[in-house]
């Protein structure tokens, strides 16, 4: 913790006098960012602290838009979503869950109105049909050939 002002001495001197302090005592040598030239931008930006916030934490940006957004981009990417998943019963799921989200934001207009309609469902689990590489049915199995009956089982059967 650093000491108080001393009385009747300007603020400034004083500040200046712990700056010296410091530089005397090596605290600022050896600094991450010693020498490297400020990031600034032309212009004021209010949001500037936000931005540099994304970028430096690669915070994706689709998380900011609003909800009726973020539904209409994603009925825009449903096919590269699905084209992932292994099971029908597992698009139909998420088909179903999807145009759930899209009738409550249609019902609930507190946001932006952005014109989202249902997804197709047939018409995307056709086309995930579609795109899946053919089943590679397994060779059924060659029923072996009955032994041959030898002479005396055979006159004795």
């Amino acid at each position: 913790m650093t000491e108080r002002k001393p009385p009747g001495m300007k603020t400034q001197d004083w500040v200046e006098a712990q700056l010296k302090r410091a530089q005397q005592a090596g605290e600022f040598d050896n600094l991450a960012l010693a020498g490297k030239p400020l990031e600034l931008v032309a212009g004021h930006d209010p949001d500037w602290w936000v931005k540099d916030f994304i970028r430096r934490e690669n915070i994706e940006t689709d998380a900011l838009l609003p909800s009726a957004m973020q539904l209409r981009k994603e009925k825009q990417q449903v096919h590269e979503k699905v084209r992932g998943m292994r099971r029908e019963s597992e698009v139909r799921e998420y088909l179903a869950d999807l145009n759930l989200r899209i009738r409550v934001a249609i019902r609930d207009t507190t946001g932006p109105v952005v014109p989202t309609g249902p997804v197709n469902e047939d018409a995307v689990i056709a086309q995930w049909r579609m795109d899946r590489p053919p089943r590679i049915a397994k060779p059924a199995e060659q029923p072996k050939p009955a032994k041959k009956k030898s002479i005396w089982q055979r006159l004795f059967s």
